[in-house]
């Protein structure tokens, strides 16, 4: 199954609907239908310029006419030109209000503006006539999801499962919007009825969108197969081999980690992140040398924190204490707020028997208001001569 992406729909009257507000004994009106159903059989097949002509004829002939005004708007959008679009729309439901044709395509060149609450608006103003409409119940839920009010989008997919069982549009808009609220556990829910529809035929975007919440959820072991397949219909899929890469990871199979951050850095070799992740599995495995490579290259694309870090946790790792408190202090000032960085600088005095100087570090982080348990618990450790594992 396609994932199915609404975003390019054109609002096309039905056929025999270009007659219904014309007189069809007047061969004006005969050729402003002609000419209609020729615009937008050329839109469908994305022949947008003759579509455009065919839509200005028609203004030739009637000025005002709505199916033109409401051709060249989709024509605008398709084309991207949101705002000329916008005006196109505008202008036929000056002169004819409630067309729906116009409502919908105004609506959707505000969603693609990103002014959600606008399109709302509009979307609203034709479930006054049609509350039962899957389309627009859809579309005002997936608005209502970028602007994240949880609530009323789910109301939405919800009614909307509820007069179509399994409709796509609802169980995808379902699926990221647990996503987004970190609700996994129900985001796999609906993922997973996504993928029972047509496993044979499923979408790449559903596979890796079941992965990640496996992710997220730490069942790195279950997310595995829906990555792996991914990447069999995509073998150079980003989302696929960051999954696997992340997944292994997790799992502490740097070894198998390294393996799929490669295969990105191959097809993106400067990609800063994915350089940085890199580096910590090579660091994980032992292998500093090669660890510190990936974190130079990295810090020579432009500065990392991450980067920066490992560098240092690479000294610590090799002995060089003094060192490595150094490289983690001079961090700490550019990025005060970073909980790991001040872990690791404790870590480094009480390798070199300064435990005062630990305290002092830690609780220079705690002054600043941060909560963090695992400053709270290595502070404890340290205070009350607890081992520190």
């Amino acid at each position: 199954m396609t994932t199915p992406t609404p975003e390019d729909e054109i609002f096309a009257p039905a056929e025999g609907e270009f007659l219904s507000e014309v007189k069809t004994d007047d061969a004006t009106s005969n050729e402003i239908s002609e000419l209609s159903k020729k615009g937008y059989a050329l839109l469908k097949e994305n022949r947008i310029s003759d579509a455009k002509e065919a839509f200005q004829q028609i203004l030739s002939l009637e000025e005002n006419n709505n199916y033109a005004l409401v051709g060249l708007g989709d024509s605008a959008r398709k084309q991207g030109l949101f705002q000329d679009a916008i005006d196109y729309y505008s202008k036929c439901l000056s002169c004819h209000p409630g067309n729906n044709y116009a409502l919908f395509g105004l609506a959707d060149c505000y969603k693609a503006l990103n002014q959600y609450h606008r399109a709302i608006e509009i979307w609203e103003q034709y479930l006054v006539h049609d509350d039962r409409n899957i389309t627009v119940l859809t579309r005002i839920a997936d608005a209502y999801r970028k602007i994240r009010d949880f609530k009323k989008s789910k109301q939405l997919y919800l009614k909307v499962l509820d007069m179509e069982e399994n409709n796509a549009y609802a169980l995808i808009g379902l699926g990221h919007l647990h996503y987004d609220f970190k609700e996994y556990k129900d985001a796999l829910y609906y993922w997973l009825k996504m993928y029972e529809l047509n496993p044979e035929g499923v979408d790449i975007r559903v596979l890796t969108s079941l992965g990640n919440c496996h992710r997220k959820l730490k069942t790195f072991e279950k997310g595995l197969p829906y990555f792996e397949r991914a990447l069999e219909m995509d073998p150079n899929n980003f989302y696929a081999l960051f999954g696997l890469a992340d997944c292994y990871r997790g799992m502490n199979q740097q070894h198998c980690s390294i393996t799929y951050w490669n295969r990105i850095l191959e097809l993106d070799p400067n990609n800063k992140v994915i350089l940085t992740r890199a580096g910590d599995a090579y660091r994980n495995t032992g292998d500093y040398k090669t660890a510190a490579e990936y974190y130079n290259r990295a810090m020579d694309i432009d500065f990392d924190t991450y980067a920066a870090l490992g560098l240092a946790l690479i000294c610590k790792g090799e002995g060089n204490y003094t060192e490595a408190a150094e490289r983690l202090t001079r961090l700490i000032r550019d990025d005060a707020k970073n909980y790991r960085l001040y872990i690791a600088l404790a870590d480094c005095y009480l390798k070199l028997n300064q435990k005062q100087q630990a305290i002092e570090a830690l609780q220079s982080f705690q002054k600043q208001g941060v909560r963090s348990q695992a400053i709270n618990d290595m502070l404890d450790k340290i205070v009350n001569n607890r081992p520190i594992v």
